[in-house]
């Protein structure tokens, strides 16, 4: 056996998408431990930053230390007691999992079906709450990555409030590729992926908790199932071990968006690192590459890199429509990120066709799951795979391989 070097790839399916050279040599950096003093430091940092990217103030922001299903359990497992009502949206893959995780928390899932390919619908959520007024939670996928549709979450949280629930949001694809407003929206728990439109390497899960989530949280009166996700364990080894009443406090200041950058300053720096502790050994080299990742998309801006996704989104479009690929899902609720086509009628192994992609042109995309699986490809435009140099050579390797 020799290393391993794999040869490149343009990553143009739904998720790794490419990582920048700048992103892979932040990994390559000195391990330093995970109780160092600069690694607390760095902490510190990836979690203001992770709020910029979320528009939140919530202190209970961080990455869990596992890829994106780690994020949905974490939440799930956290929010759910047994014998719980939780209304779950399902509109594709993820939906499902959704449910499953309500399942095995020891709640009752009710769900909420759509068509795939169609947007979670308000009005049939806002039935279900009304017909179950003591749902505890309302969940949904905010872009569904199995269809490439974008769910109204603006919408869905507010009815959530409006019946008293707490609400827990997929922002998996979303996240860096569209707006994702937590506080503006009045999220509850929120979790996404750090291979998707971070174009970060896969293994970290992004997560905020607001105020009532961590309420909900510190009144269990069970144990959550799982040690490793328990975030009344996670969060003294990111935030420091503060009494429930510190914590309440700050969330509830940091919810006073009128703050001046003074104030903020001076709130930090009387609450830098507090008496951290052990909870399990953080992946370090993973951590310093979300770091750069969260950097480059604070350097480059929120709505240039929703401009960019968006851009890019455009001109595959017009490529794909005069290349005869009609889409899955209707404009006014498409994802720039994930764009999910039909397979053009005539071909007849659409598999051999990716594995062309695969093999002859070193691209790859992605096929279509469960109910879509033969039917569809999704071709995604995340991070750094969103390029127009990207979208030209995915293309013309379609009209290539399909003649």
């Amino acid at each position: 056996m020799n290393s391993f070097h794999p040869i490149s790839k343009i990553l143009m399916g739904p998720g790794p998408s490419d990582v920048p050279v700048r992103i892979l040599e932040a990994m390559a950096r000195p391990t330093i431990g995970h109780l160092d003093p600069q690694f607390i430091d760095l902490m510190d940092e990836i979690k203001a930053l992770l709020r910029y990217a979320f528009q939140t103030e919530y202190t209970l922001t961080f990455p869990v230390s596992a890829p994106g299903s780690a994020g949905m359990e974490t939440c799930f497992v956290n929010l759910v007691e047994p014998g719980d009502s939780v209304i779950v949206c399902v509109n594709g893959v993820f939906g499902t999992r959704m449910v499953e995780n309500v399942t095995r928390a020891g709640g009752k899932a009710i769900v909420v079906n759509d068509e795939w390919g169609q947007p979670v619908d308000p009005q049939k959520v806002e039935e279900v709450l009304h017909t179950h007024p003591k749902a505890k939670t309302l969940a949904f996928v905010h872009a569904e990555t199995s269809t490439g549709v974008l769910s109204d979450a603006k919408t869905l949280c507010a009815l959530a409030q409006a019946h008293g629930c707490l609400t827990i949001v997929d922002a998996v694809t979303s996240l860096g590729g569209v707006p994702v407003k937590v506080d503006e929206w009045g999220v509850d728990a929120i979790y996404s992926g750090t291979q998707k439109c971070l174009s970060v390497p896969p293994g970290l899960s992004p997560i905020s908790f607001g105020p009532r989530a961590i309420a909900v949280l510190e009144a269990r009166k069970t144990p959550v199932q799982s040690w490793f996700l328990d975030l009344s364990l996670v969060m003294n080894y990111w935030q420091g071990a503060r009494s429930n009443s510190e914590r309440q406090h700050r969330d509830s200041a940091e919810e006073k968006s009128a703050r001046s950058n003074s104030e903020r300053q001076h709130r930090d720096s009387a609450t830098k690192n507090p008496a951290r502790s052990y909870h399990h050994t953080a992946p370090i080299n993973a951590m310093y590459a979300l770091h750069e990742g969260l950097l480059m998309l604070r350097e480059e801006g929120l709505d240039a890199a929703f401009a960019r996704h968006q851009t890019c989104h455009e001109h595959l479009r017009d490529g794909l429509e005069a290349l005869g690929f009609s889409f899955l899902v209707d404009k006014a609720y498409r994802l720039p990120q994930l764009n999910t086509v039909c397979i053009p009628t005539g071909v007849s192994d659409e598999a051999a066709i990716r594995k062309a992609l695969l093999e002859k042109h070193n691209l790859e995309i992605g096929a279509g799951l469960g109910a879509l699986a033969g039917k569809a490809w999704r071709i995604g435009l995340m991070g750094a795979s969103a390029s127009r140099g990207n979208v030209d050579k995915c293309l013309g390797a379609l009209k290539e391989e399909l003649g």
